[in-house]
């Protein structure tokens, strides 16, 4: 009797704690349904693209790709024009904002600063560590992202070769590489910590032997190169949608400049 008053004593709370952790589990169920907005990603696999696709895997963001094929000029569509008006991919619509008012971005810097707030990811809240990170994001929007990607269009898609053309974007590729590797000789990441600087350059610094550097110059770049490529949301950033790419680059010629 002792026992089997005691087991049913023991049942009892069993059931209402069965029963209340199904119901916190029906709860967060629909919380993260609620929340689960997936953004849209309007992407296609270039150096430029991998900066968002890898903040999203870094953040576990939900989201949707949405593939913009630069090689049909789906980036003139009026539709896509709406919100990204440069006819540049990257963009995101984030629908997933107070009131229920879908948020567009367009330009990568931008979108990283957004997710990065959103989230609170990889973005420090801190003015002094934000500087740090804000100034190297913004020497790749100016200098890195657009002499690498004038490099990959002379070197690999011009109609005609231009020699002067090709030694100045290379040598300009090269001197901003010995400032990275300068930079990155007594720090892991180029603000400190990782952050979203470091996903803005690792595309394109990825692309290195195409664009005619030894890499064997910059032993911290290259330290700092595999170090970030090694993180497993930057590896699933990077694979996305690749396939489609590199079928394009057997096709296609000409597109590497809007990288």
């Amino acid at each position: 009797m002792a026992r089997g008053k005691a087991k049913r004593a023991k049942s009892k709370p069993a059931g209402k704690a069965k029963a209340k952790a199904k119901g916190s589990v029906k709860t967060s169920k629909a919380k993260l349904a609620k929340a689960a907005k997936p953004i849209e990603l309007y992407y296609w696999p270039t150096p430029n693209g991998f900066k968002i696709s890898i903040m999203l895997e870094e953040c576990r963001l939900p989201y949707i790709l949405m593939p913009v094929n630069i090689s049909k000029g789906e980036q003139f569509k009026p539709d896509f024009l709406k919100f990204s008006p440069n006819n540049r991919m990257p963009a995101i619509i984030d629908p997933d904002r107070p009131g229920g008012r879908p948020v567009s971005i367009f330009e990568s810097g931008a979108i990283l600063q957004y997710l990065g707030r959103k989230t609170g990811k990889f973005y420090p809240s801190d003015e002094r560590a934000r500087v740090e990170v804000e100034q190297w994001l913004f020497w790749q929007m100016g200098g890195l992202g657009p002499m690498a990607g004038q490099v990959h269009h002379f070197k690999n898609y011009a109609r005609e070769t231009i020699p002067y053309a090709i030694a100045r974007f290379v040598d300009e590729v090269n001197r901003l590489y010995g400032v990275m590797n300068t930079r990155l000789k007594d720090r892991e990441f180029l603000a400190g910590k990782y952050s979203i600087a470091d996903m803005a350059c690792v595309g394109w610094a990825n692309g290195w032997e195409r664009q005619g550097q030894d890499i064997n110059q910059f032993p911290h770049f290259k330290r700092w190169l595999e170090t970030v490529k090694a993180r497993p949301a930057v590896k699933r950033g990077m694979a996305l949608g690749l396939g489609d790419a590199q079928q394009l680059l057997r096709q296609v010629r000409g597109f590497g400049w809007s990288w």
